[in-house]
């Protein structure tokens, strides 16, 4: 519970420490949310599911911004853990104003039931902007990654794996993201969704899909109803393959 209390320290915290360093610094525009979801039960059955997510974007020089999404999710059935996942998505974007522009990346990321004890990737690629308005965004890109995985087992559902506690590869990357504002701004809703293949074997790749809808209450809070759904085809065995998540709360912003 300690890990847990630090780590909504850090997702309560930072982003509005980041956003209030433009009343210092007008040259330094910054955009930060914190969504705070889950889902709790009680009685014969207990559960609990909790996910938290930031988001800061701010320009250290110009023309270049840099993005980092951090996301925690927590889940408890029956008294036992199952889930306590971070993951941190880390972009550099540079002359983002264009609509074609190169982005350079690094992700860090845990999976408890998944027995990863860390995963990380670091590449670049080119993002498209393929629709621009004052209230609705798309984007696709295509970047190429290199991938570690350190594993805290070495048996895997693909036999040609085992015996192996880190499996390395390149990758290749689809996103599509996007934000909506719907029926005059009074529904807003957002997915984040990624393809990743290695360039290396066939059977190794992975899928996320992140969507979201958020009603806003006031300026500066949503109430947020979350879907996350994840695929990835080399799992430790008796592991499932696909996992996902349905969860209710509120997002709190700076803009």
């Amino acid at each position: 519970m300690k890990s847990m209390k630090r780590l909504l320290y850090y997702f309560f915290f930072l982003p509005f420490f980041l956003s209030a360093q433009t009343e210092v610094k007008d040259s330094v525009k910054v955009k930060a949310d914190l969504s705070l979801t889950g889902f709790w039960q009680g009685g014969n059955v207990e559960t609990l599911i909790f996910r938290a997510n930031s988001n800061v974007s701010f320009k250290p020089w110009d023309s270049w911004v840099f993005k980092t999404q951090n996301s925690y999710v927590f889940q408890k059935f029956g008294g036992d853990k199952a889930d306590e996942d971070i993951l941190s998505l880390n972009f550099l974007y540079i002359n983002p104003e264009k609509r074609f522009h190169p982005i350079i990346l690094g992700f860090f990321s845990t999976n408890f039931r998944r027995e990863i004890e860390y995963r990380y990737l670091l590449g670049g690629g080119f993002s498209y902007r393929v629709l621009k308005t004052n209230k609705s965004e798309l984007k696709m890109s295509l970047t190429t990654e290199y991938e570690n995985t350190d594993f805290k087992t070495t048996d895997f559902n693909e036999n040609e794996y085992d015996g192996m506690s880190e499996i390395d590869t390149w990758r290749s990357t689809l996103w599509m993201n996007g934000s909506y504002s719907l029926f005059k701004n009074k529904m807003i809703l957002t997915h984040e969704m990624f393809f990743q293949p290695s360039l290396e074997a066939s059977n190794n790749f992975r899928w996320r899909a992140d969507i979201g809808l958020e009603i806003p209450v006031w300026k500066f809070l949503n109430f947020k109803i979350n879907y996350l759904r994840t695929y990835e085809s080399i799992v430790v065995t008796s592991q499932q393959q696909e996992d996902e998540f349905l969860t209710f709360g509120f997002t709190l912003k700076s803009y």
